[in-house]
């Protein structure tokens, strides 16, 4: 019965303040619609961001050979450190934190042909675990390398995406034979098409790759050292103890300091993750404040309304008041009416990101450089927060307006033309 009296009066306010509370809850309406619309195209953005970066692989180190700059049991200063296919052997035996590891060899400038057409692109010899480690996924029909394939050393190689479409365009390649360097190679796989943020020997989709051992039997009879090695701890929160152990290992073995910071280089991927999550939340921060300023704006506008609906209806609470109404009922009166129209206009704002996030689903993005930033997302935390934002709105706009009518005299108030 309340709540009908409630939408009466709500109704009478409107129609009698139509103007005033329309451009409220168009202001409202567009409020939502900023803070939803910001926040989404930073779920958007953080997403797209996220895939691109898993696009260099998982919870991983990267690892080089630097230089000394401590002399070291009588050893000068300023010796390179190279790797060989040993190591990767020799850290998985002596650090059981690490769960994968795997060498690579690199060289660039070879020459891939098949049929009529001939390229020059980049090569590594990796290992099998090198397809968890550094997301080197087949498409469907296709595989990575194996062990037999390392054991064997056979003549096999795995071709970045668009690598692929370079040499077979639209045909199919796994299975087909191409000459690598004039020696032929079967294909076994085509990696998935992905967007990679971080690279070292340069995009992945561009990369052949064969399996290390059939590497090192063909190209490294003049340079036999790795470029460098990749590995992944079993536990990422450990992974600085796992590092000063690769200190330890390598450094027994190269003889230098293992305090010397020179020696090795690392590419801590896991560290560089956190901060990257941490500049992403950022930006949501700072465009989900944008957002709510905007709506905040919309609330003053909520506020101005009810105290000049409390203004016009002041002799109506005093005659409440005279008649024994309660000051807690004058106050929800009103706080319920700011509330309905924030609800109302927060609504209103909803539906409408709604349907422009769908919009925009449908509409293809062909650039580059604009499916970096993805597409606007409404996620459920968006949706319950924009509806926390609006209540805030809504209550804190109410409040005072409520808070100065149950506050009227009733006898000033029967007075007040």
């Amino acid at each position: 019965m309340k709540i009908l009296l409630l939408a009466k009066l709500f109704a009478s306010d409107f129609t009698k303040q139509k103007k005033k509370i329309t451009l409220t809850v168009l202001a409202l309406t567009w409020g939502t619609v900023a803070i939803v619309m910001l926040l989404a195209f930073g779920e958007g953005m953080t997403r797209q961001l996220r895939k691109a970066r898993s696009g260099l692989g998982g919870p991983i180190v990267i690892l080089w050979g630097g230089e000394t700059t401590i002399p070291y049991e009588g050893l000068r200063r300023g010796r390179e450190i190279r790797f060989m296919d040993e190591d990767v052997e020799l850290l998985k035996k002596s650090i059981p934190e690490i769960e994968l590891i795997s060498g690579e060899y690199s060289r660039w400038g070879r020459t891939l042909e098949y049929k009529d057409k001939t390229i020059s692109e980049h090569l590594t010899g990796v290992y099998p675990s090198f397809e968890q480690m550094r997301a080197h996924i087949a498409q469907k029909g296709g595989r990575f390398l194996n062990e037999l394939d390392m054991k064997n050393r056979r003549r096999v190689i795995f071709l970045g995406h668009e690598l692929k479409e370079k040499l077979f365009g639209q045909e199919e390649a796994v299975g087909k034979t191409l000459l690598l360097d004039n020696i032929p190679f079967t294909v076994i796989g085509v990696m998935v098409d992905k967007m990679q943020m971080g690279m070292y020997h340069g995009p992945d989709v561009n990369t052949a790759t064969i399996p290390a051992t059939t590497f090192k039997a063909i190209y490294t009879q003049r340079w036999p050292y790795l470029s460098n090695i990749v590995y992944q701890p079993r536990d990422p929160k450990r992974v600085k103890h796992v590092e000063r152990e690769v200190f330890r290992v390598l450094g027994k073995k190269y003889k230098f300091d293992p305090e010397d910071d020179r020696a090795l280089w690392f590419w801590d991927v896991i560290e560089g993750r956190k901060i990257f999550d941490k500049i992403l939340l950022g930006i949501q921060v700072f465009l989900g404040i944008m957002g709510g300023l905007t709506l905040m704006i919309a609330g003053v506008g909520v506020a101005n309304i009810m105290y000049v609906t409390v203004r016009r209806r002041t002799k109506e609470i005093g005659i409440k008041l005279a008649l024994g109404a309660r000051r807690g009922y004058i106050m929800w009166q009103f706080l319920l009416e700011a509330i309905a129209i924030s609800a109302f206009g927060g609504a209103m704002g909803m539906t409408t990101s709604f349907t422009i996030t769908k919009i925009l689903e449908k509409i293809p993005v062909k650039e580059e450089g604009l499916q970096w930033l993805g597409k606007p997302v409404i996620s459920a935390e968006i949706a319950l927060l924009t509806a926390v934002a609006l209540g805030i709105v809504g209550v804190a706009s109410g409040y005072f307006p409520s808070l100065r009518a149950s506050k009227l005299d009733p006898v000033e108030s029967l007075r007040y033309e």
